[in-house]
């Protein structure tokens, strides 16, 4: 068993062991395991069934696990991505009123997309074509975006007719957990005690069951069907052409997400060598927008790589070993489904509200000095939770970068990619 598993994932040759990889794999789940909980909260508000999109959030995770491990050989964990289930529920099937099959309709064509950009120059052209300023906008509004819901949906703020927004009651008990579960992880991350988001999820839901305020249904059971949700994609009804800045918004969300992740994880596990190349990029990437077409199979919005993997590797997680390791704890947890049940949304707000933080530290990578770049930049970051849309956000900002690049003189420093693009998003204003 060991020498086959040596030959499988190169243990020896990466200066690792079983042992080590194990534990890299229990330990990057234990940092992503919260998007069981928090993924069928967001998306059962569309109608999904709930403990269908709870099967279906471990079952998309656990296969894309297992594609990463095996085919990329990269310690890296997979799952529906944060920001991009919650565009799907808030703007797509909540604001733009597409039933949630459509939705995924949408998802699985930008999963196509995805993947023949992989396996083609596109994706390099793509990455190329759009500014870095932009890129990095384009995550930091997805950041506001998800910490502006987990405000709301903890009760931390509230509408106001008057200043149509203010500050929520606290003298609430559901509004002072909410708030409570965000400074529980802040104080153990501070702490370095690994895993404090689900350590902070389950300490909420407990306090919740102490003061009655959930009912406790167990915690192991056999898991729901998965019946209401697979393969209940619309992808005739998402083949509209008021729907291709939905499209675009889920595959360059995820595709510069997945970039930016997998390339931070091979600088974490030195993955590169003296010339900069990164050992098996290509299938790492390959097997990513793969999942993301699988993953709509059983009801997900886009899966995608977890920057939470650093966790893992920093634990001694070089190989898919690892990999594997977090796709058989996501299959195994198939059977939590009462304790997914029992979770109260204030009690993941916190969790919310936190990933948002972490995904905003990219602003300072921005270029401050170039305002021709600057403002079509926070453009993007302010409008994407303002328009409650990351579409009209992305779409807006892009506007903006060639408004501000023929003002500025600069028009032949705006690539083909970039013209391409805010072709497609004004056509959407005008003629949607």
């Amino acid at each position: 068993m060991i020498d086959m598993l040596d030959n499988i994932f190169k243990l020896n040759v990466n200066g690792t062991n079983i042992k080590r990889e194990i534990l890299a794999g229990f330990t990057t789940f234990i940092t992503m395991s919260y998007i069981i909980f928090v993924n069928p909260q967001i998306m059962s508000t569309t109608g999904m069934d709930f403990g269908a999109v709870f099967v279906g959030t471990c079952l998309a995770a656990s296969i894309a696990c297992f594609i990463m491990g095996f085919v990329a050989n990269w310690p890296v964990g997979l799952a529906p991505g944060m920001g991009l289930n919650a565009f799907f529920t808030y703007s797509v099937v909540g604001e733009m009123g597409y039933s949630w099959e459509t939705a995924l309709g949408a998802v699985f064509l930008s999963g196509i997309l995805f993947f023949i950009m992989s396996i083609t120059p596109l994706r390099k052209w793509m990455i190329d074509s759009i500014p870095t300023n932009l890129r990095i906008a384009m995550a930091s509004g997805v950041g506001f975006f998800i910490g502006f819901i987990g405000l709301k949906n903890g009760g931390i703020i509230v509408s106001n007719d008057a200043t149509f927004l203010s500050l929520g009651d606290f003298s609430n008990i559901e509004t002072l957990l909410s708030a409570l579960g965000f400074l529980l992880i802040a104080i153990l991350t501070i702490r370095n005690i690994k895993g404090s988001i689900i350590i902070s999820i389950l300490a909420i839901t407990l306090l919740s069951l102490t003061f009655g305020l959930v009912e406790f249904n167990g915690v192991i059971s056999y898991p729901p069907s998965l019946g209401p949700v697979f393969l209940h994609l619309d992808i005739i009804g998402a083949i509209d052409i008021a729907m291709i800045s939905i499209i675009a918004s889920f595959l360059f969300v995820n595709l510069f997400d997945t970039t930016g992740t997998l390339f931070g994880v091979a600088t974490r596990a030195n993955f590169i060598d003296e010339k900069g190349n990164i050992s098996n990029l290509d299938k790492a990437l390959k097997c990513d927008s793969s999942t993301s077409i699988i993953g709509t199979f059983f009801g997900c919005a886009p899966v995608t790589s977890y920057v939470e993997s650093s966790s893992g590797i920093e634990a001694g997680g070089r190989t898919g070993l690892t990999a594997i390791t977090i796709g058989f704890l996501f299959l195994f947890s198939i059977f939590l489904s009462p304790l997914a049940s029992i979770v109260p949304s204030y009690a993941t707000s916190g969790a919310l509200i936190y990933v948002s933080f972490l995904i905003l530290s990219g602003l300072q990578k921005l270029d401050w000095a170039d305002l021709s770049e600057l403002i079509p930049s926070l453009i993007i970051v302010v409008m994407i939770p303002l328009t409650f849309s990351i579409a009209d956000g992305i779409s807006l900002g892009f506007i903006a970068f060639i408004v501000m690049k023929i003002a500025s003189g600069n028009i032949k420093s705006i690539s083909s990619g970039s013209w391409f693009l805010t072709l497609i998003f004004v056509s959407k204003f005008i003629f949607l």
